[in-house]
């Protein structure tokens, strides 16, 4: 039975360890080459993706608007964009995928990078600028593919070099770009903080918007604009994230589970995931190999 892992969860492997599993780094070929170099238009929620092209050529449809990338050559992919692709065969190249809470954080300080690279974009590179970009993947790549001391934050290190890399290729947002659309930008950051820190206690979302000084609706309305999904469901989807975390790398019962994430019962947490993934936590963790314990 193949897992019915929605499309806001991580790429990853099974057995990989938890402190890792906010990125996922690989060759293009190495997903796409399985689904005859066509990968179909699809989602994700809360994952932000980077597409390096070294050498060959793609046909990406972002949004239903259809364009070609040459290598050299980037495609920045920000949730919650509709995006499908096909690759040449040839093709030469890595995507990164990085949990866009993760991303929140890091960039919480920088908010004009973090504009930057809020938009989808598609950029031929020259020479000059194909080297920096390739040198900062290959430092990410390295930092990915070891065990060594103090991964997660060498991995942190690399991940900002590589996106302050790509930014500064990105031709720079018009003069007198509309400040109600950075606005929302950092409404939204600060909500997704916000349900990072206290998604366990399922807190009201107009608390939630209070905090960041605004209301329920106009909360809502950027989520709609910046993410194209509800406020409601950048907390539900956090939720579905740990809780897929938690079946597959833990052997917590679904009662234990339930508990930790703040549902009253076991029986309103198993409905709650199965209208999200149309199967039980049970299911689910049975298709990822797990072996699932009475809950």
């Amino acid at each position: 039975m193949k897992s019915p892992l929605p499309s806001y969860s991580l790429y990853g492997e099974h057995g990989r360890t938890t402190d890792i599993d906010w990125l996922h780094c690989e060759s293009i070929a190495e997903r796409s080459r399985l689904h005859d170099w066509e990968i179909r238009p699809h989602r994700h929620e809360l994952l932000f993706q980077l597409f390096w092209i070294e050498k060959g050529r793609m046909v990406a449809s972002l949004d239903g608007q259809e364009l070609t990338l040459k290598g050299p050559g980037v495609l920045v992919v920000p949730p919650p964009v509709v995006h499908g692709f096909h690759f040449q065969p040839n093709i030469s190249g890595h995507v990164v995928t990085v949990l866009g809470q993760h991303l929140v954080k890091l960039l919480a300080e920088e908010p004009l990078l973090a504009t930057r690279l809020a938009q989808p974009r598609a950029q031929q590179l020259d020479a000059a600028q194909a080297a920096s970009v390739g040198a900062a993947m290959q430092a990410l790549r390295n930092e990915f593919n070891t065990a060594h001391d103090w991964r997660s934050i060498s991995m942190d290190g690399a991940l900002i070099r590589l996106l302050v890399t790509l930014a500064r290729c990105l031709p720079a947002p018009a003069e007198g770009g509309s400040p109600l659309g950075a606005r929302s930008l950092q409404h939204v950051q600060r909500y997704r903080a916000l349900v990072e820190e206290r998604y366990r206690q399922q807190p009201a979302v107009a608390a939630l918007a209070g905090e960041i000084g605004i209301t329920a609706t106009q909360l809502n309305r950027v989520c709609q604009s910046v993410l194209g999904c509800s406020s409601v469901a950048v907390l539900h989807a956090r939720l579905m994230l740990e809780a897929q975390r938690e079946l597959a790398y833990t052997t917590m019962t679904v009662k234990q589970i339930a508990h930790h994430l703040g549902f009253a019962d076991a029986a309103y947490f198993t409905r709650f995931y199965q209208r999200k993934t149309g199967v039980s936590p049970t299911q689910w963790r049975a298709a990822c190999g797990k072996v699932a314990l009475a809950a």
